[in-house]
């Protein structure tokens, strides 16, 4: 199942679909341009607070999966800490496959 959201994720990342980086993401969130934010499972607290809390204001679905490692592998970066959904289809299937 992870392995599916990754790949995914990728395919939303070559369809640009996604925002990356913690202000770009925010700034999305903030547009009402995001459905969805992914969140490594090792973020600082601080970052995860400051994201937590902005996605909840604006009612935007937040997960917290994966490794920044195991997020940026699927884009093809080195590492990513936060990813924002821009597209409502892709961030409707990654739900769907975290269940």
């Amino acid at each position: 199942m992870d392995e599916k959201f990754l790949q995914l994720l990728g395919l939303a990342n070559r369809a640009k679909k996604i925002t990356t980086g913690e202000e770009l993401v925010l700034k999305a969130v903030r547009s009402g341009k995001t459905s969805l934010v992914v969140l490594a499972d090792d973020v600082s607290s601080g970052t995860e607070k400051k994201v937590r809390n902005k996605c909840e204001y604006y009612g935007v679905p937040l997960q917290k999966r994966f490794t920044r490692e195991e997020l940026g592998g699927a884009i093809g970066k080195e590492t990513r800490a936060v990813i924002g959904i821009l597209d409502k289809g892709f961030a409707k299937k990654l739900m769907e496959l975290l269940g």
